[in-house]
């Protein structure tokens, strides 16, 4: 804890100084200077001086983006501490799940075949819905299972996984094949999507796992442990166990339904945060928020600016990213 003390406030300002970055960086490049008064302008530092026609593009489309990719970043680092925690699988994210495939087939499933039928909520709200089917499915083939355990877990959700990929891929082949391009930028991530309005389902997902991960740290703690230790601590497992993959289902659905589906941030992270404070989650999952959160900047500025003035989709620059990383991870076995 005495370290998390120091590296949390280094943290948290290189995320700031990132924000910042993110805001100024894009088609039109903005000078940070700009960036700053305009946001002195926009909540009040800077009263006097009037709106200018900047503060638009800063306050209004790209802030709202950089502070989704802050909750995305965060949310889907805390996720896949938890899932690998509680599955004792290094590998575990939510797409091993099935969460992503669900929310993604759920989307496609609107692009593709029914349309907005409420307006803009309509894809987001399709997403979510499709990643709890997906995790409600999971933890029915689970509960049906015999021999329960994070093995289990893991073989079911993979299961789902790729039956959502199977209907999806349907999905994209009888639908309207001039959806095609929508489905894929959509399947490969990306914060197109960002706007104050949608900001609040991004923040309750990441919330309430942030929220549910400081209550329960001691329990995680435990279970690093094994099965029969934690139990003897009173800790009922499989409770634990379907718990948090319930509370990392409604978090990734939430995300997902407004950034689409974006890899590997929930496999690098928990790795990155475990090799700067260690395994124990009081200080893993605050660690981990901040490092999927300067990620997923990272990765956004990345995709915005390596084809200008061509947006590449997110997904593709934390894939490569993660390939990378994955290799690197063997090189050490």
């Amino acid at each position: 804890m005495p370290r998390l003390a120091v590296l949390l406030p280094v943290a948290l300002v290189v995320l700031v100084a990132m924000v910042v970055l993110a805001v100024a960086t894009g088609s039109t490049a903005i000078a940070l200077s700009d960036v700053v008064g305009a946001f002195g302008r926009a909540f009040g530092a800077n009263s006097a001086a009037g709106a200018q026609p900047i503060d638009r593009i800063v306050v209004d489309l790209r802030l709202p983006r950089a502070l989704l990719a802050v909750l995305a970043g965060a949310g889907l680092g805390v996720v896949g501490c938890l899932l690998q925690t509680v599955t004792r699988n290094d590998l575990a994210d939510p797409f091993l799940f099935g969460l992503s495939s669900g929310a993604a087939a759920g989307a496609v499933l609107v692009i593709t075949v029914t349309g907005d039928v409420f307006g803009f909520w309509t894809l987001p709200l399709a997403a979510f819905a499709g990643g709890m089917l997906a995790s409600i499915t999971v933890l029915v083939l689970v509960a049906r299972m015999r021999a329960r355990g994070p093995a289990r877990l893991v073989l079911a959700g993979l299961a789902v996984s790729f039956l959502f990929m199977a209907l999806t891929n349907y999905l994209v082949f009888a639908g309207d094949q001039r959806a095609a391009h929508s489905v894929l930028f959509w399947t490969l991530g990306g914060l197109g999507l960002a706007r104050w309005d949608v900001l609040p389902i991004a923040l309750i997902g990441t919330g309430s796992v942030l929220v549910f991960a400081a209550a329960m740290h001691r329990q995680f703690d435990a279970l690093l442990a094994g099965d029969e230790t934690a139990t003897t601590l009173g800790i009922s497992v499989a409770f634990l166990r379907g718990a948090t993959f319930l509370v990392c289902a409604f978090a990734t659905g939430a995300l997902v339904s407004i950034t689409g589906v974006i890899g590997f941030v929930g496999l690098m992270v928990p790795h990155l945060a475990r090799a700067v404070v260690g395994p124990m989650h009081g200080a893993l999952v605050w660690v981990a928020a901040v490092l999927g959160a300067c990620l997923l900047l990272a990765g956004d500025i990345a995709a915005r600016t390596l084809l200008m003035p061509q947006e590449l989709p997110i997904g593709i620059v934390t894939t490569a990213a993660g390939a990378v990383f994955v290799l690197a991870v063997l090189r050490r076995f």
